[in-house]
C-alpha cells in the first residue's frame, strides 16, 4: 500500500469504529426502553405472556425487515432491564458495551443461580446462545 494514503484509511477505520459504538449505543438504549415499557405493562397486570407473543407477530407484521424481535427476545429486553434498573451506575455502564456481552453477563448471572431458580424458565444456555449470534449476526 502507499505509505501517503495510510493516514486515511485510519481515519475511515477509526470512523467506521465509532459508527458500531454509536449503533450498538442506540441498540441497548432501544433494548432497555422496550424492556421497561414491556416491565412497566406487565408490572401493572396490563399485559401477561400472550400479549408480548402477540406484540412480536405484530412487529413481525407490520415491520417485516426488522429482526430480532421475536417474543423471546422481547422478553429478554425486560429481564436486561429489570435486572439493572435499580442501579442507575450499573445501567449506564452496561449500555455502553454490546448486546451479546450484556446477555452474557444475564447468562452468566443465570447460570449461578440454584437450578430450580424460577429464572430459569427456559433451557436458554450460553452455548445456544453463542450459537443464535453466529447464525443471526455472524459472530
Amino acid at each position: 500500500m502507499d505509505n501517503r494514503f495510510t493516514e486515511i484509511i485510519d481515519l475511515i477505520q477509526q470512523a467506521r469504529i465509532k459508527a458500531v459504538r454509536s449503533v450498538n449505543a442506540e441498540l441497548i438504549n432501544l433494548y432497555w426502553n422496550v424492556g421497561e415499557y414491556i416491565f412497566n405493562k406487565v408490572e401493572n397486570k396490563e399485559w401477561g405472556v400472550s400479549v408480548v407473543s402477540d406484540l412480536a407477530q405484530y412487529i413481525q407484521r407490520n415491520e417485516p425487515g426488522i429482526k430480532g424481535f421475536t417474543d423471546k427476545n422481547l422478553w429478554r429486553m425486560k429481564q436486561f432491564y429489570e435486572s439493572y434498573k435499580d442501579v442507575p451506575k450499573l445501567s449506564t455502564v452496561l449500555r455502553q458495551i454490546s448486546c451479546s456481552h450484556n446477555l452474557a453477563i444475564l447468562l452468566d448471572m443465570v447460570d449461578k443461580l440454584e437450578p430450580d431458580s424460577n429464572i430459569v424458565a427456559d433451557s436458554y444456555n450460553k452455548d445456544n446462545f453463542y450459537e443464535d449470534q453466529k447464525e443471526k449476526y455472524g459472530f
